[in-house]
C-alpha cells in the first residue's frame, strides 16, 4: 500500500512543478509582451451521436446484407435452374460463392463461350503489355528505290488492316482496335522510298500453315472464319475484291502493295509469297495495341479469326510451336494450374466453332471467377444493349448498360440428328457496393438456337441476375 501511494504521489508532485513552472513564463511574459485582445472561437455543433452499439450487426452492414440477400437471390434463380433440360447447364454464384446450379458438370457444346477461356489463357501465357509486330524487311533503299524483293512479315496480328476496312459494312459487327497498315506504308514514304523494283511478298511462317481448323460445320470455313496465318489483313480480304483470298499471305501482299500504291510507292513486280531471308534489313515495322485491347475486340465482336490466332500465338510462346494444338495443350494446362476442374474439357479450336468442344458449366464458371469482373476478360465482353454481339440484347431490360457477357450460337442442320444447336451466355453483372454475378448459361439441344425456345430461358436468367439485392442494401443497414 506504501508502494502504491509514492506511486501515486509522484505524478501529482510533478505536475504541482510543471504548473509553478508555466505560471512563472506567463508572468514573464505580461510583462515583456502587450495582452491581445480575446477573438471569438466559432463552434460547430457536433454530429448527432450514433445510437447503433458497438456489438451490432449493423457494425458489419457489408456482410450482413449479402446474407440476407442471397436467400432471396437463391429463390429467384429458381425458374431459371428448374427450366434447364438434360441436355444443358448453368451456374450462378456471387464474388466466387456458388448461388445456384443446375447440371455444372454436364460436358456440353460451349459455342463461343470457350473465346472467354481463350482470353483468360491468353493473359496468364503472354501478359497485359504483349503487343504483335509486323514488320517489312528488303534490301536497303538507294536513291528511293529498293531492288529486290519486300517482304510483309506477319507477327500473328489478327487486327492488322486498311483503314478503310472497319467502315466496309463487309462484317456485321466493324472491326476495331485495328493495327494500321496505311501507317506502315506512310512510314516508308516518309523514309524517302518511292519505288520497289521486285515483288511484296506476304510471309507467314511464324505459324503453321493450317488454315482453317478441323471439326468446324458445314458453311463454317471462309465464311464465319478463316483463312487465316500469322499474316492476316482485311480477314484475307483486298478493297476491290468481293471474294476472301484462299491464301492469307498473298492476300495481305496484295492488299499492301494497293496502299503502296496510294502512298505514291510504285511495285513493279506485284505481290506474291514466301519466307523473307533472315539477314535482310528492317525498312519499316508497326505493334499493335497492347493485348486487352485485342481480347476486347474479340470477346465483344466474337471475332473467330482473332481467337484462332490467339490460340497459335499462345503455342508459340508456350511451347515454341505456331500451332492450333500446341496452343490448346497450353490452355488446358494453364486452366487446370489455377486449381480449376477441367475433367470432360475437349477443345478443338479457339473460336468454339469446332463441334468437337466441350466444357462444364462448373469449368467455365471457374474461368470467370478466376479472371474477375474488373480483368481485361470481365472488361473486354460486350455490353447489354449498347456493344457487339449485345447490342440488340436486354435493350429495354433493368440490366441494360450493366451485364456484359459473351454470346455463343451453333445451328448445326439438320435439326434431328447430333450434333444439337448452342445458345449459350456467360458473363458477369456487377453489383451495387462492388463485387459482381457470375454467371454462365450453356444450352444444347435440337432447336435451342431458335428464339422460341431460348428466349424464355435468357429472360428467366436476367430476372434472376437483377433480383440481388432483393432485401436491403449495406447503406440501409449501416450504422444509425
Amino acid at each position: 500500500m506504501v508502494v502504491l501511494v509514492v506511486l501515486a504521489l509522484i505524478p501529482a508532485v510533478l505536475l504541482w512543478s510543471v504548473s509553478r513552472w508555466a505560471n512563472g513564463l506567463a508572468a514573464a511574459g505580461d510583462d515583456a509582451v502587450p495582452a491581445q485582445p480575446d477573438t471569438p472561437i466559432a463552434v460547430v455543433a457536433p454530429e448527432p451521436a450514433l445510437s447503433t452499439g458497438l456489438l451490432s450487426f449493423r457494425r458489419s452492414a457489408g456482410e450482413l446484407s449479402r446474407r440476407l440477400n442471397l436467400t432471396a437471390f437463391e429463390s429467384s434463380l429458381r425458374p431459371l435452374l428448374a427450366g434447364i433440360n438434360d441436355t444443358s447447364c448453368t451456374a450462378v454464384s456471387l464474388d466466387g460463392r456458388l448461388v445456384g446450379a443446375t447440371n455444372p458438370d454436364l460436358a456440353v457444346i460451349p459455342a463461343s463461350n470457350l473465346k472467354i477461356v481463350v482470353a483468360a489463357a491468353a493473359l496468364e501465357t503472354l501478359g497485359e503489355e504483349f503487343r504483335y509486330t509486323t514488320r517489312v524487311v528488303g534490301p536497303a533503299p538507294v536513291a528511293g528505290v529498293v531492288t529486290g524483293d519486300v517482304y510483309l512479315v506477319g507477327g500473328g496480328d489478327p487486327l492488322l488492316s486498311g483503314e478503310w476496312y472497319p467502315d466496309s459494312g463487309l462484317d456485321r459487327f466493324a472491326a476495331f482496335n485495328i493495327t494500321s497498315l496505311d501507317q506502315i506504308a506512310r512510314d516508308l514514304a516518309t523514309a524517302g522510298v518511292t519505288q520497289i523494283q521486285g515483288v511484296v511478298r506476304g510471309d507467314g511462317s511464324r505459324y503453321d500453315d493450317e488454315y482453317y481448323a478441323p471439326g468446324w460445320g458445314g458453311g463454317v470455313a471462309g465464311l464465319e472464319a478463316g483463312p487465316y496465318d500469322a499474316l492476316l489483313v482485311n480477314d484475307s480480304r483486298v478493297r476491290g475484291d468481293d471474294q476472301r483470298g484462299s491464301d492469307p499471305n498473298e492476300a495481305g501482299a496484295r492488299e499492301f502493295v494497293r496502299i503502296l500504291t496510294e502512298q505514291g510507292i510504285s511495285v513493279t513486280g506485284g505481290s506474291g509469297t514466301g519466307v523473307a531471308p533472315a539477314d535482310l534489313p528492317e525498312l519499316a515495322s508497326i505493334d499493335s495495341l497492347p493485348l486487352p485491347a485485342t481480347i476486347e475486340e474479340m470477346l465483344t465482336n466474337s471475332d473467330n479469326n482473332t481467337a484462332e490466332l490467339m490460340v497459335k500465338e499462345i503455342g508459340l510462346v508456350a511451347a515454341g510451336l505456331g500451332t492450333r494444338q500446341a496452343g490448346l495443350d497450353s490452355i488446358a494446362s494453364t486452366i487446370a494450374s489455377w486449381g480449376i476442374d477441367t475433367t470432360g474439357m475437349q477443345l478443338g479450336d479457339g473460336s468454339g466453332l469446332s463441334l468437337d468442344n466441350r466444357i462444364t458449366c462448373d469449368t467455365l464458371l471457374s474461368v470467370l471467377q478466376h479472371a474477375g469482373y474488373d480483368s481485361p476478360v470481365g472488361q473486354g465482353l460486350a455490353i447489354a444493349g449498347e456493344t457487339g454481339t449485345l447490342s440488340d440484347v436486354f435493350v429495354d431490360t433493368p440490366v441494360a448498360g450493366r451485364l456484359r457477357g459473351k454470346t455463343g450460337t451453333l445451328n448445326n442442320p439438320p435439326f434431328n440428328e447430333d450434333p444439337p444447336a448452342v445458345k449459350a451466355l456467360s458473363g458477369y453483372l456487377p453489383v451495387d457496393g462492388g463485387g459482381a454475378i457470375e454467371f454462365t448459361l450453356i444450352l444444347n439441344g435440337p432447336t435451342i438456337s431458335d428464339q422460341s425456345e431460348y428466349r424464355s430461358v435468357w429472360a428467366d436468367l436476367v430476372t434472376g441476375l437483377n433480383s440481388f439485392p432483393a432485401v436491403a442494401s449495406p447503406a440501409v443497414l449501416g450504422p444509425r
